[in-house]
């Protein structure tokens, strides 16, 4: 079983090295055991292991669903199906949280953060739209691409998988 973390939460990265909390310093307390998953994560979801985050209810955010819905412009029909298949199973298996104005007003801090770093929180802004829904609704954000949310974990708990 993981160590305890400051503030009582479970500390996971003793037990996985394949789920690393990203950022330095003390992450945001959840509400929840929940979790919401990047678009990184919905598109590997074949192949990734989730770790010790298997067993708990996975939500996406509504930008997700706009990524994946975009992501059916392709010219081979074998690869359209295929994401459609991907977008359908995403909107019946998990729970879709939108992107509301709580976590809109959450996005201008989060892009702030960016912008302060020295980064252009322009190209962006899906990410950081996503880690606003993550932080408007306390959840921790499980991601395979952790480069795209460093700026932000002073607000969101981002885990790497």
């Amino acid at each position: 079983m993981g160590r305890r973390a400051p503030g009582g939460r479970r500390d996971l990265r003793a037990r996985r090295s394949a789920d690393r909390r990203v950022g330095a310093g003390q992450a945001p307390v959840t509400a929840t055991s929940r979790i919401l998953l990047d678009t990184s994560v919905v598109i590997d979801m074949g192949s990734v292991d989730l770790g010790a985050h298997a067993s708990a209810p996975a939500a996406l955010s509504t930008v997700t669903i706009a990524e994946l819905s975009y992501g059916l412009d392709v010219d081979d029909p074998v690869e359209r199906l295929a994401r459609s298949r991907r977008l359908e199973r995403a909107l019946t298996a998990f729970e879709i949280l939108p992107f509301d104005v709580d976590a809109a007003r959450l996005y201008g801090t989060l892009a702030s953060l960016v912008r302060h770093n020295g980064r252009n929180p322009r190209p962006r802004r899906l990410d950081l739209q996503i880690a606003a829904t993550a932080a408007a609704h306390r959840l921790p954000l499980l991601t395979r691409n952790p480069a795209d949310f460093v700026d932000v974990v002073r607000v969101v708990e981002v885990i790497e998988i």
